[in-house]
C-alpha cells in the first residue's frame, strides 16, 4: 500500500513547471499519448492535443487533474480508514447492498475530505498559471488563456498593471465565493 501511495502522491511533489514541460512533450504528434493510442489501434484520433482548438483546454485540464488526483486519493484513503467497520456491518444487517452502504455510510463519513478536496481542486483550477504558461502559454489562439495567465500578461507584457490588479481582485473574490458555496453545500457535522 505504501508503494501505491507514493506513486499516486508523486505528481503532487513534482514542480509544476516540470509537469507542464513533460506533458507538453507527451501531447505532441509523436508523444507518448499518441503512441499509446496508435498501439491500441486508435491512430485516427491522434493529434497534437495542445494545438487542437477544441481539445486544448481539456488537455490542460487533464494535466491539472493528474497533478491533484494523488492528493485527493490520499485524502479519501485516510478518510475511509477512519470509518468504523461496525457501521458497515449494521448496514448489511439492515439489508443494505454495496451501493446503499456507500451512500449511507461511506459518503457521509467522507464529507470533510470531500469538502477539502473540492476546495483545493477548485482553487487550483481557478488560480492556475504555471501549467498553462509552460504547456501552451494560452495557445492555440487564446483557447487556454486562464485568468491567472491573463493577469500575468496584462501586468508584465502589456503594462496594464491596474487592469491586472483589478482582474486579480475579481478572481480572488470569485474563488472566495466558490469556496464559500462549497462549504455550504458540503457541510461537515464534525
Amino acid at each position: 500500500m505504501t508503494f501505491f501511495r507514493i506513486v499516486f502522491f508523486l505528481p503532487q511533489i513534482v514542480p509544476l513547471v516540470a509537469v507542464g514541460i513533460t506533458w507538453r512533450w507527451m501531447y505532441t504528434q509523436d508523444g507518448a499519448v499518441n503512441q499509446i493510442l496508435r498501439f491500441f489501434g486508435l491512430a485516427r484520433i491522434t493529434r497534437a492535443w495542445l494545438g487542437d482548438f477544441h481539445l486544448a483546454l481539456f488537455a490542460v485540464g487533464v494535466i491539472g487533474t493528474w497533478t491533484l488526483a494523488g492528493l485527493c486519493m490520499m485524502l479519501f484513503l485516510s478518510g475511509v480508514q477512519k470509518v468504523d467497520i461496525a457501521l458497515y456491518e449494521a448496514a448489511r444487517l439492515d439489508g443494505a447492498g454495496p451501493l446503499r452502504e456507500f451512500l449511507s455510510v461511506t459518503l457521509p463519513a467522507l464529507r470533510g475530505e470531500i469538502r477539502v478536496a473540492l476546495t483545493v481542486t477548485t482553487i487550483s483550477a481557478l488560480a492556475s498559471f504555471d501549467i498553462v504558461y509552460v504547456s501552451t502559454n494560452g495557445a492555440p489562439g487564446n483557447k487556454t488563456t486562464v485568468p491567472g495567465l491573463l493577469v500575468y500578461r496584462l501586468a508584465f507584457s502589456q503594462d496594464q498593471v491596474g487592469l491586472a490588479a483589478a482582474l486579480a481582485v475579481v478572481l480572488t473574490v470569485l474563488i472566495l465565493l466558490v469556496v464559500a458555496l462549497i462549504s455550504l453545500i458540503v457541510r461537515s457535522d464534525s
